[in-house]
């Protein structure tokens, strides 16, 4: 596994042994931010200087894969012993420390945000309800900024709202593109919060 593109394009990164982390595979990362960056509601200005949040970062690969592209700073929740190790690990082989901020807890129960997030990146564990409870709790604690993209994994076969519907866990906004890779579903999401009814 390694970072995909942009300053860090190549560096290898770690990750914990066994079945508990499952990273986001380089080409579903490289066809992630092809669409972030070259879709009509996308471009460059949404991932540069953007201030992302890694929730089930796991190694952080979709967290550090944005700031090789220019985000200005990452926040990560991940709460595995084994998957913080690799992630601390993957931040200081990139020198990312400055970029970065790791929140050894539940993303599902955050704290009260300092600043919201431009970009948001949720791959947790399939099946479980997991997007929509963060969601609603990061919504809550003001972690999303008005506009900002969502970027949700899910299983394949897992439900979704509807596409004019709220994201996922009620929050207000809209599906803007869904890709399937294997197992897996991508769906990138418009937040309204904060916007004018």
């Amino acid at each position: 596994m390694r970072i995909v593109a942009g300053t860090w394009r190549g560096r290898a990164l770690a990750a914990p042994a066994g079945r508990t982390t499952r990273p986001t595979a380089d080409r579903v990362r490289q066809a992630l931010f092809d669409m972030l960056l070259h879709a009509p509601w996308g471009g460059y200005d949404r991932v540069a200087g953007a201030r992302v949040l890694d929730g089930f970062a796991g190694t952080g690969a979709l967290g550090l894969e944005a700031l090789s592209r220019s985000a200005g700073h990452c926040v990560f929740f991940e709460t595995d012993r084994a998957a913080l190790a690799a992630l601390h690990a993957n931040i200081a082989a990139c020198g990312a420390r400055e970029a970065t901020t790791v929140r050894a807890m539940d993303v599902t129960r955050p704290p009260a945000a300092v600043r919201p997030c431009d970009l948001l990146f949720l791959d947790p564990p399939y099946g479980r309800g997991l997007p929509e409870r963060a969601l609603a709790a990061l919504d809550r604690a003001g972690w999303i900024a008005p506009r900002a993209l969502v970027v949700i994994e899910t299983g394949a076969d897992e439900a979704l709202p509807p596409d004019d519907g709220p994201l996922p866990g009620g929050v207000a906004g809209t599906r803007l593109a869904e890709r399937r890779h294997g197992a897996a579903r991508i769906s990138i999401w418009r937040a309204a919060t904060g916007m004018p009814e």
